[in-house]
């Protein structure tokens, strides 16, 4: 056995069934034992090393499982950075086993040597260890693979292509020998009961109380919906938390942030009370005044606590775990004025959207793709999304139910994850149909190859369908609206404009299938078709760039900034006006009226339900 063999029989032991990869002569000897190991774990092809690494991350978001990548020396393990930064910043457990040159090149200058312990030193920074010895393993698979479950975060194995195919000789009963065994228990580690006191001392003494919860809280879905029933809360989602609690729940008010509604926000300032629950989200202009709540924290990673907010109960511990130990010693809050009102701000604001993406546009409104995709989505859905402006209509159009899941790029906000963390998600979950929504950026940097990913595996799974909806505006548009609100500045036109590509044609070359939409009477059939489909689907969306992202709450500095990029020129500025204008009445509409005179709206459009 080589050490190459004994590698994939340790991943193997560890059950490991997919490792994403890119081939290159530094794994070498890897390549070789997967041959020798019958493809076993299943070696997974991407087109590019950086996608690798985000189908690892979508694979780890979607099953609960670590992540696996692999890539050659020098280039192959500088172009995996990207995406394992992605989990790193997002707390995602994932390995990556990365080739080196020979042992007696190193410090040679030698060809695609690079200082790969200085290189990944930041974003394995829990663990990347060098095998230059046989009985180094399998300690080193070992650790890697623990660290990365219980600290949730990217370690790094680098294998010099020498070492791959010598021998392997396992750890002796000696001095300086570090053997080594398998397995990590499950553990939930809870606060001491005096602070667990003082938490619910905190939270009893509140009359307007706000949930906050991140993906931390995903496992204590039933513990949260007890608390916010208890106390009269409203809970509001971080992004990565999106999946946690469903949507048709009256009290929940969706997201939170630049991206997130006006419920969330309205909850957060009128709060007198704050619980957050497995999230570090960053953004504390979104969150109560500093002097104006009492606030209680919950995170697992004793790193994280404390921060974002003057919390004044901080507890260290397994969200479900300690939520348990919480709840016998709530009080049940009997005044339920601020949860109706709650509940009357989400109502009214699944109308404004229902009209927002009513409204017309040239040629075709992004947030009606997205909101008729809403009532259509399969109750075992896994969605991503890319981050630019799809995000911002993932984030408000789409209510997670039931089974649903989904994810993007929270603390990176990288181009590029949303096509591969649909493939990830599809090896993770071969069963269920994924939904990636991406901008027509982020489809041309690298979705478009990595749909020759999906090319390749469809067939081996049992639900075949994948389906990737390109919002085509011909601008990098989250950046041009980013310019206007933030800087004032006009549209620049050699940096925003970018080509328009007949995607659906290229993916029915490649053996998939795709339409083109160009007119608002054409979505709802195209997302029935897509959804139908035996194979993965590529939707070309044409939507229109003049459809501003505005905030739920846009202040008076964000208007006067748009209004100074009209005045200085913006080449889009006739449209720009007209679909702010457009978009922004629609929250002052009556709450009594509502729009049924859209193309197809109906059954999808649930938002009279929701009073």
């Amino acid at each position: 056995m080589k050490v190459s063999d004994h590698i994939l029989q340790r991943l193997r032991e560890w059950e490991v069934e997919h490792v994403f990869a890119y081939a290159g002569d530094g794994i070498n000897g890897l390549l070789a034992a997967w041959g020798r190991a019958d493809n076993h774990p299943k070696f997974v092809q991407a087109r590019h090393e950086e996608m690798a690494a985000f189908q690892a991350v979508g694979y780890a978001k979607f099953s609960g499982k670590v992540g696996v990548c692999a890539a050659t020396s020098g280039p192959g393990a500088i172009h995996l950075l990207n995406g394992l930064y992605d989990a790193k910043l997002d707390h995602v457990p994932v390995v990556a086993l990365v080739g080196q040159t020979n042992r007696s090149a190193m410090g040679g200058s030698y060809q695609q040597e690079v200082d790969l312990q200085s290189l990944f030193k930041d974003v394995a920074s829990e663990f990347c260890e060098t095998a230059t010895v046989p009985e180094q393993l399998p300690n080193l698979i070992d650790r890697a693979m623990r660290t990365a479950y219980a600290k949730r975060t990217v370690t790094a194995i680098i294998l010099p292509a020498d070492v791959q195919e010598l021998d392997y000789s396992p750890p002796k009963h000696a001095f300086k020998m570090v053997p080594s065994s398998l397995g990590l228990s499950q553990y939930a580690p809870v606060p001491a009961e005096e602070d667990i006191e003082r938490a619910a001392e905190v939270l009893n003494a509140g009359e307007k109380v706000a949930v906050l919860i991140g993906q931390g809280a995903r496992s204590a879905r039933a513990e949260v919906e007890q608390v916010a029933d208890v106390l009269g809360a409203g809970v509001a989602k971080a992004l990565l938390g999106k999946d946690v609690l469903p949507d048709d729940l009256p009290y929940v008010t969706g997201s939170i942030g630049l991206l997130g509604t006006r419920p969330s926000y309205e909850l957060m300032q009128g709060c007198d009370t704050l619980l957050m629950i497995g999230s570090s989200f960053p953004y504390t202009q979104f969150m109560p005044e500093l002097d104006q709540a009492r606030a209680v924290q919950i995170d697992i990673d004793p790193h994280m606590i404390g921060l974002r907010y003057p919390f004044e109960v901080n507890l260290v511990g397994d969200a479900r775990a300690t939520l348990q130990r919480l709840l016998p010693l709530l009080h049940r809050q009997k005044k339920r004025a601020w949860r109706e009102k709650i509940e009357k701000d989400v109502g009214r604001w699944w109308e404004v959207m229902q009209r927002r993406a009513a409204v017309d546009a040239d040629p075709i409104n992004p947030e009606y793709v997205v909101h008729a995709l809403d009532g259509r989505l399969p109750d075992d859905a896994i969605l991503s999304a890319d981050s630019g402006s799809a995000a911002n209509w993932y984030a408000r159009h789409l209510r997670l139910r039931g089974r649903m899941r989904g994810s993007l790029s929270g603390t990176l906000a990288t181009m590029g994850p949303g096509v591969p963390y649909a493939i990830g998600a599809k090896f993770a979950h071969p069963d269920r149909p994924a939904i990636a929504l991406v901008g027509d950026g982020a489809m041309q940097m690298n979705g478009m190859m990595e749909m020759v990913t999906a090319a390749k595996y469809w067939r081996e799974w049992s639900d075949p369908r994948l389906v990737v909806a390109v919002l085509n505006n011909c601008d990098l548009n989250q950046v041009t609206w980013e310019m206007r609100a933030m800087s004032g500045a006009p549209q620049f036109e050699e940096s925003q404009h970018i080509p328009d590509l007949p995607y659906a044609e290229i993916a029915q070359r490649m053996g998939l299938e795709g339409v083109r939409v160009e007119k608002p009477e054409q979505v709802e059939a195209a997302w029935d078709r897509a959804l139908a489909a035996d194979r993965p689907f590529v939707i070309d969306f044409r939507t229109d760039p003049a459809v501003p992202p505005i905030p739920p709450h846009a202040d008076l500095d964000q208007i006067e900034a748009a209004a100074s990029s009209i005045l200085h020129g913006d080449s889009d500025r006739g449209s720009m006006v007209k679909q702010g204008f457009k978009a922004k009445v629609q929250e002052m509409l009556p709450g009594s009226r509502h729009r049924r005179d859209r193309p197809g709206a109906g059954a999808g459009d649930s938002a009279d339900g929701n009073q």
